[in-house]
């Protein structure tokens, strides 16, 4: 089987990494994002010599119409950051088939990672599906989900999804393999499917207005290798690296943002309903108990 593969970053590098390792397999051609270099995935293609392209527009004929693109039985789409159009994902006889960190027909669309933990979900989920007209909308093929505990920050979801994408499509094209190409429609699950908007900049400012437990998950949902939380004394930015969700803390009416307490190298800080452990930032200012974030 004939395989063109559509990707980018650490996702596709460890799927190629299993992928090339199939006997039954043939990487047809490898294309990577036309707006960044990704220089991992041209020395894969160039150490098992796989023709590497980038293209501005994959759905136009000068891309569709290259033989290494014409003999593919199958697209397979890991962290690829174009649309396919019909008449693309429908070119080879297979179909084109994406992985999605999501599980569909929830958490549809984009930065899902972020979104579960500042949804406060205790698992998240990551789907093969066949690609459609629509927004991760076509037919389930294979479905995994991982648990998500407080431990737990972007940095740690990341590296669950890298291994749990690479192996679920792995899986799935070991089923291609084999003739067997199972199709679940999400319409059969719920008729109305969860979708997540782009984070965009401004969005990782904090709102010290939000509970507690908001806050520990936006701050651990954007931290490293994210863009970090924000907030502000005196017009002045503050990182906010790392807090701790404090179980079983008081609720009580104050003033949001106001730095309560020092506990040793820590702050308590008030949120709507009761206080948060601040225990990592960065700012060049010295914080003191009286101070407010806003």
């Amino acid at each position: 089987m004939k395989i063109g593969y559509f990707g980018d970053g650490p996702w596709s590098h460890r799927s190629f990494e299993k992928l090339i390792q199939k006997k039954d397999l043939s990487i047809s051609f490898v294309c990577a994002r036309f707006d960044k270099k990704d220089h991992v995935l041209r020395r894969y293609a160039d150490t098992y010599g796989i023709p590497f392209f980038t293209h501005r527009n994959i759905n136009n004929n000068d891309f569709l119409e290259k033989d290494e693109v014409r003999v593919c039985d199958l697209f397979v789409s890991m962290s690829f950051n174009q649309i396919f159009k019909k008449h693309t994902f429908q070119k080879p006889r297979l179909g084109t088939i994406n992985c999605h960190a999501g599980k569909l027909p929830s958490y549809r669309g984009r930065n899902i990672l972020n979104w579960v933990l500042i949804n406060d979900e205790n698992e998240f989920g990551i789907t093969v599906h066949y690609v459609d007209e629509g927004i991760d909308t076509g037919d389930i093929i294979k479905q995994s989900t991982h648990r998500i505990t407080d431990a737990d920050d972007y940095s740690t979801l990341l590296e669950k999804a890298y291994s749990g994408c690479s192996d679920l499509l792995s899986k799935t094209i070991d089923d291609f393999l084999i003739g067997k190409f199972d199709r679940i429609s999400q319409s059969s699950i719920n008729n109305f499917g969860l979708y997540c908007s782009a984070r965009k900049q401004g969005d990782e400012i904090l709102n010290w207005n939000s509970s507690s437990r908001e806050i520990f998950n936006f701050v651990r949902a954007i931290s490293k290798p994210g863009p970090i939380a924000r907030t502000y004394i005196s017009g002045q930015e503050v990182k906010i690296i790392r807090v701790e969700f404090l179980e079983g803390a008081p609720n009580y009416l104050g003033i949001a943002g106001s730095i309560l307490a020092k506990e040793g190298s820590s702050f308590l800080v008030k949120t709507n309903d009761s206080y948060i452990r601040l225990l990592d930032w960065d700012s060049s200012i010295k914080l003191k108990v009286g101070d407010r974030f806003n």
